[in-house]
């Protein structure tokens, strides 16, 4: 039998329905789907939601894919817009957060690298 593991990401936890955060819902799928060195998130953002926090890694590269609706990704020096199918690398050092457009966003995230090196930045904004 093929060693693998198969989930619905919209079965996952919602770990900021858990934390008390309204307007967004974030499904961290590493540990589901028993992974070891990526991770992938599923993110719903509510109309206009912007994600109250900032973060960037010590070595995991990220690339956010919009599935739905539209972004910004805000960087400490910019700001990116992203539309349906839209596709963003973002090295480790390079703080980012998303603030959705008027329609909200559905942002599927995937990582390469350890789980654990992110630093959260609470004063992004």
């Amino acid at each position: 039998m093929a060693d693998h593991t198969i989930v619905n990401l919209k079965q996952v936890e919602d770990a900021a329905g858990q934390r008390g955060v309204p307007g967004l819902q974030a499904r961290f799928a590493r540990s589901a789907l028993e992974l070891e060195n990526s991770g992938i998130t599923l993110f719903d953002l509510e109309p206009e939601f912007k994600v109250p926090w900032g973060h960037r890694h010590e070595s995991q590269e990220e690339i956010y894919l919009v599935l739905r609706g539209s972004a910004a990704v805000v960087f400490e020096d910019g700001t990116a817009e992203l539309g349906e199918w839209d596709a963003v690398r973002i090295p480790p050092s390079v703080a980012r957060s998303f603030q959705a457009g008027p329609d909200g966003a559905q942002i599927l995230a995937f990582g390469a690298g350890p789980q654990g090196d992110a630093e959260m930045i609470q004063d992004f904004w």
